[in-house]
């Protein structure tokens, strides 16, 4: 065990040690190495070959010494010799063999671990990922992961290598000389008491520079995406952040100068007591050898073992750190994946049948599930989870859409509108009542092929930091070029893909934002296209597009909504006066439906709020026919549009 490997021991948290376990946590980390169980057995064993010959080394050269050159035998010299090369080729191939079973169980558990903590959080309800820390969640996929891995088998391998190698390098040398072993062993606390106090105060100081870390990626995630420089720039702070930043960066390489020094002198020390206890090897040795009790080749074997003795002595006294560490690493990760998915298949669940497209709320009462339910302290960095009670949201909501027919939900903000459409594709579960789709409840369907059957575009859509091509095969991977260009012509976005130098390879930008407001959501309109849904939910699509970029938009829905069941939540009320059925939703119940003549007719809240919107375009709201799409103009949304980035 080398220097840095004692000292990176002494620098873990120590907290750890006094960690309280979940019962079963050691049965369930071994059940991760069982189907390894054969490639663990050949690294122990290489592990103890390697340690074996280790301490058969200065045993070698004590019979070179007394019975070769002491004896002036040039054959037993050359003989033993060529066992020492041999023995050396031994202790290359084992090592080369335990690296690669090392690398090979710990590689793989890092598959297993990561692969199934991907798949589950994947499988987490919306409400888990609007609580969670994205940061947190990650370091749990990534470092906890590694973590769990790294020390699972170093720590393996540490305890038996060094555990080998202590018994037996103890063993030879109180066969050879109790009284060099005893004086050997009186400098051990000299080094392992400082050592603690050392690895104390490190492991504070490695803590800070932890946050520290964080923090500034923290920073510079936010600050360096498209919308945090934007937001940087229009407030002139870029000295403010720099300072900020610095001040940072400065204790960081502050703490990294002490680290560095921290390191040496624990290297040094260990250098010193290694020489000293070799001195007084030799002083003693030498004594008793003048005295007959030892020979030259005694004496020398015992320094060579003193040199395999204070590695393993120092790191065995930290071993329980080490386990407890491997296992507070794995048990973070068991957190994550103990937590249940709200949404999830029923047993007995079946395919939504193909042409199923009406869709039913019967009598749907809903309330958002509480943090306990869908979350972790841990990953949202508080100390506890705030227990506020439900607060409902959705009250006996009940309508039906038939094949084909579009209906709009309408009303304030907050009342609920956004809840209804989350509902259709299983985001959240009701509290009461039933949502069906085909005359199936949505819960007795399968999750994949509810969610194949439904096509979302937001007023926000997602775009991924790729190409159009690939932001577009999201929805349907095997489409082929000619289904591309079928579904932006029919978005009315295929001209400017044309246009642009890269074509359908053209990059797309952090969220899409070398895109206009208008082309993203015309890119989302073909990506909807192209997935071809039965039923269609349009969230606000057009709500904060100018009157150019919303009419586009709306030629690209009249081709989408054709022949679906459509729901549509609307900010401009001019975009549904032609809806087959039109729901008011206020506090979370539908308080008015109907087509637009009828509702204006009512002169309840949906007359209001249409005048209201109109007032200054419309002088009779009940002659709204000749409202064009271009009364209610919007600012165009910002960003670096990707029409003045073609060159």
């Amino acid at each position: 065990m080398t220097a840095w490997q004692t000292f990176y021991s002494y620098r873990r948290d120590r907290s750890v040690t006094g960690a309280k376990l979940t019962k079963g946590t050691v049965r369930r980390v071994a059940s991760y190495a069982a189907p390894y169980r054969r490639d663990l057995v050949l690294f122990v064993v290489t592990v103890v070959i390697a340690a074996v010959v280790g301490v058969a080394f200065p045993l070698l050269f004590q019979r070179i010494i007394d019975d070769g050159i002491a004896a002036g035998s040039s054959r037993v010299v050359v003989g033993l010799a060529l066992v020492a090369v041999a023995l050396s080729l031994v202790e290359a191939a084992a090592s080369l063999v335990q690296r690669w079973y090392s690398a090979r169980i710990g590689e793989g558990l890092i598959y297993d671990m990561r692969r199934q903590v991907f798949d589950h959080v994947q499988r987490m309800p919306l409400a888990f990922f609007t609580r969670t820390q994205t940061g947190a969640l990650v370091t749990r996929l990534n470092n906890d992961v590694l973590g769990a891995q790294q020390a699972f088998t170093m720590t393996l391998a540490s305890v038996f290598s060094n555990g080998v190698t202590l018994v037996l390098t103890l063993v030879a040398m109180l066969a050879l000389s109790w009284q060099v072993t005893l004086l050997s062993l009186v400098l051990v606390p000299l080094f392992i008491i400082p050592a603690r106090r050392v690895g104390d105060r490190l492991h504070d100081i490695t803590k800070e520079s932890y946050a520290l870390n964080a923090a500034m990626n923290t920073t510079m995630t936010e600050r360096f995406n498209v919308s945090g420089a934007l937001l940087v720039k229009l407030f002139g702070r870029q000295n403010d952040e720099l300072r900020d930043f610095s001040s940072k960066a400065e204790r960081v390489r502050d703490i990294g100068v002490i680290q560095a020094m921290y390191s040496r002198v624990f290297f040094v020390a260990l250098t010193l007591i290694a020489s000293l206890a070799t001195a007084l090897t030799y002083g003693m040795g030498g004594l008793l050898a003048i005295a007959g009790s030892l020979t030259s080749g005694e004496v020398v074997a015992l320094a060579l073992l003193l040199t395999r003795l204070y590695g393993p002595l120092t790191a065995l006294s930290n071993v329980r750190v080490d386990i407890m560490s491997a296992l507070v690493s794995f048990e973070r990760v068991f957190e994550v994946l103990d937590l249940p998915p709200m949404i999830s298949d029923s047993p007995d669940a079946v395919a939504l049948p193909e042409g199923a497209r009406t869709v039913e709320f019967r009598a749907v009462s809903f309330a958002y599930p509480t943090a306990d339910d869908v979350s972790l302290a841990s990953l949202e960095s508080v100390a506890t989870l705030e227990s506020h009670p439900r607060t409902q949201v959705l009250r006996e909501v009940s309508f039906r859409a038939e094949p084909g027919q579009l209906v709009a939900l309408v009303g304030p903000s907050g009342a609920g509108k956004t809840t209804i459409t989350q509902l259709v594709g299983r985001l959240y579960d009701v509290s009461d009542g039933a949502v069906l789709i085909g005359g199936l409840d949505v819960r007795d369907l399968t999750l994949e092929s509810l969610r194949a059957d439904i096509g979302v575009v937001t007023q926000d859509a997602h775009m991924f930091h790729d190409t159009v091509e690939a932001n577009l095969r999201y929805a349907k991977p095997e489409a082929t070029e000619a289904e591309l260009w079928a579904a932006l012509d029919s978005a009315q976005i295929g001209e400017l893909v044309r246009s642009l130098p890269g074509g359908l390879h053209t990059v797309v930008g952090d969220r899409g934002y070398r895109l206009s407001g208008g082309e993203k959501q015309r890119m989302a309109i073909a990506r909807l296209l192209l997935k071809g849904p039965g039923i269609v939910v349009l969230d606000e699509a057009t709500a904060h597009l100018d009157s150019e970029s919303e009419q586009a938009v709306q030629r690209a829905l009249a081709t989408a909504l054709q022949g679906r069941t459509s729901l549509v939540i609307a900010h401009r009320l001019s975009t549904v006066r032609e809806a087959d059925q039109i729901l008011v939703v206020e506090g979370g119940r539908i308080v008015e439906r109907g087509r637009h003549h009828e509702l204006l007719a009512q002169d309840g809240l949906y007359a209001d709020l249409y005048r209201r919107q109109f007032r200054d375009q419309v002088s009779d709201p009940a002659s709204d026919n000749q409202a064009s799409d271009s009364e209610v103009s919007d600012h165009p949304a910002p960003g670096d549009q990707l029409s003045d980035d073609r060159a």
